[in-house]
């Protein structure tokens, strides 16, 4: 947009109008979640975040546990274990991360990436709320 600064006014609107596009890819394609969403969404398979709710047994009881641990140790203001969370989680979500590639780019599983992204979302919820406990127990 500073390039067409001195142009007419149809020309700096769409100047800024790429920009504001270039800047949404920029962001949309930095964050691993935003990126493996609109991967799928490129080969036609929605996550269907919203409609798809349902994640096995399993999955929800290791929600639970992490909830729970969460839990108890923002109630002992236990910075130590926050932050031992925070890296275990970190940890499995980039493992998770690899595997969405893996699924992504040499499998082309969209179905099963989709899934691990829906996944992913649990995940990086549980990552705030740990942040925000570490940010409050400081």
């Amino acid at each position: 947009p500073d390039r067409f600064a001195n142009a007419g006014e149809a020309e700096r609107r769409l100047s800024m109008q790429w920009a504001t596009h270039a800047n949404e890819a920029y962001q949309t394609l930095k964050k691993p979640l935003e990126r493996a969403k609109y991967l799928l969404h490129l080969a036609g398979h929605d996550i269907q975040a919203e409609n798809n709710t349902a994640m096995p047994a399993d999955f929800l009881m290791e929600q639970m546990e992490w909830r729970e641990a969460i839990g108890d140790a923002k109630a002992a203001q236990d910075i130590n274990e926050l932050e031992a969370l925070s890296h275990r989680l970190r940890r499995e979500v980039q493992h998770m991360q690899l595997n969405v590639a893996h699924l992504l780019d040499e499998q082309r599983a969209y179905a099963k990436a989709a899934e691990l992204v829906r996944k992913l979302r649990f995940f990086e919820k549980l990552d705030s709320e740990l942040g925000d406990a570490i940010e409050a127990a400081l």
